[in-house]
């Protein structure tokens, strides 16, 4: 029979979504890029791990002798938990205080090997730049339904990827603070190398020859500060000549010494040695210390600048720069981003976690919406989420992807309620340094 052009049935043709089949893009394998990854192939959905270093947790191998005050309790996410136990993973004494080593050694470098995530994660691949695809951040005209472009460098060279969602997860740890109370490096620190020290140095072990006999100046009021002094006390004890200084900006150390109200008890010990070892005269404290400039000197370097309002210097030979850390948003150029102009945080995050009112353990809890940016399907999460801020803990970071992962899988109800109960520390001032909370 054949039909009349009237009796036939128009129907629109559909065009295919370009998003369609694309992974979820997440810069950084450590605990909070896996996690992440976790979360969304908990949901089915496709992720692609970019991660700069050799393995998984690349930055905490870098102070993996440094003890967490946080027991495994709050460093294992529910998601990954999950996936592991799958495998015959069983989850740690939950009250055990781990070091860096045994955080990646028992839980994430086990997470990473499992076949789905070792199958997305790409080791050895920095991503340069994140953009969209045929757009840069002026353009507007359907930025949600067009592809991210990621620019990654791998030892093949330089390649573009697409994805349908970004999440940064890359951590600040590679992005210190400047040395100088202006925020700068000092003027000639490319010569300086063999005398500025990164946070957290293995000062008892693989570093101990850098200090043993030396007297060393640690920079900053915060949680790697700390276990820097403890450990130069203990060294100190050990190899004559060994002298410590302690410069901070603000006229007291109230942060690092800490409250008897901490619910964590590592990290009031903490606070507890530094303020004994102070007392004892075995670390030198230089309160309201405002550093100018580091100058190469004929033994060490010379530390200039004013304390208290006067003119003030100390020779040293080696400084430990424990200032605290920043967010590198060099690769986020073309990428639309609303951002607290002082901690460099989302802008709807930073009132919750400034820290002259919050400590790690008094941040509320939140998720996407604090998290979202004008760019559509971007977030950062994790430790750079929080900008300069020093009030991360890793639970807070496993709640945002959780939340983003609720979000990316269309589940807006889950995504928006956030729950999370972290550990009181009773101290929410910090006198102006900067410092990193070490979960």
């Amino acid at each position: 029979m054949t039909l009349s052009p009237l009796t036939l049935t128009s129907r629109p043709v559909v065009a295919p979504s370009r998003l369609e089949g694309l992974p979820v893009a997440i810069i950084g394998a450590g605990p909070v890029g896996l996690a992440a990854a976790a979360q969304l192939l908990e949901r089915g959905i496709a992720v692609v791990v970019y991660e700069e270093g050799t393995q998984a947790g690349s930055a905490i191998a870098r102070w993996g002798h440094t003890r967490l005050f946080t027991p495994w309790q709050y460093l294992v996410d529910s998601a990954a938990a999950r996936l592991l136990a799958r495998s015959g993973w069983h989850m740690p004494d939950e009250a055990y205080l781990p070091t860096g080593r045994e955080l990646l050694d028992e839980y994430l470098l086990p997470l990473a090997a499992l076949p789905d995530l070792a199958a997305s994660i790409r080791y050895g691949s920095t991503v340069l730049a994140v953009s969209r695809q045929g757009m840069d951040r002026t353009r507007s005209g359907d930025r949600a339904g067009t592809p991210f472009a990621l620019r990654v460098t791998t030892d093949a060279g330089v390649l573009d990827a697409s994805a349908r969602a970004v999440i940064d997860t890359s951590g600040t740890y590679s992005s210190p603070n400047g040395l100088l109370a202006s925020g700068l490096d000092p003027a000639r620190v490319d010569a300086l190398t063999e005398q500025v020290v990164h946070a957290l140095p293995d000062v008892l072990g693989a570093d101990r020859a850098r200090f043993a006999g030396q007297h060393t100046l640690v920079v900053g009021a915060g949680h790697s500060a700390a276990n820097t002094l403890i450990a130069l006390g203990t060294l100190a004890a050990e190899a004559p000549g060994t002298r410590i200084s302690w410069a901070i900006r603000s006229a007291n150390p109230v942060r690092v010494y800490g409250s008897d109200d901490d619910e964590l008890a590592a990290r009031a010990s903490l606070g507890a040695q530094v303020q004994a070892l102070v007392r004892s005269g075995v670390v030198t404290l230089l309160e309201r210390f405002e550093i100018d400039d580091v100058l190469p000197a004929t033994d060490g370097v010379s530390v200039t600048g004013r304390r208290a309002g006067e003119s003030f210097a100390v020779a040293v030979d080696v400084v430990v720069s424990a200032t605290g850390f920043r967010p590198d948003l060099a690769p986020l150029r073309e990428i639309r981003l609303s951002l607290d102009e002082i901690v460099e945080a989302p802008r709807a995050l930073a009132p919750l976690i400034d820290p002259n009112l919050h400590s790690c353990g008094t941040v509320p809890p939140h998720g996407v919406v604090e998290l979202t940016h004008p760019e559509p399907n971007f977030y950062i999460a994790g430790m750079k989420s929080f900008g300069r801020a020093p009030t991360f803990l890793l639970a807070t970071g496993y709640e945002q992807v959780r939340s983003i992962a609720d979000e990316l899988a269309g589940n807006v109800a889950a995504a928006r309620l956030v729950q999370l109960v972290l550990p009181e520390t009773g101290v929410c001032s910090t006198g102006g340094d900067s410092g990193s909370c070490c979960s």
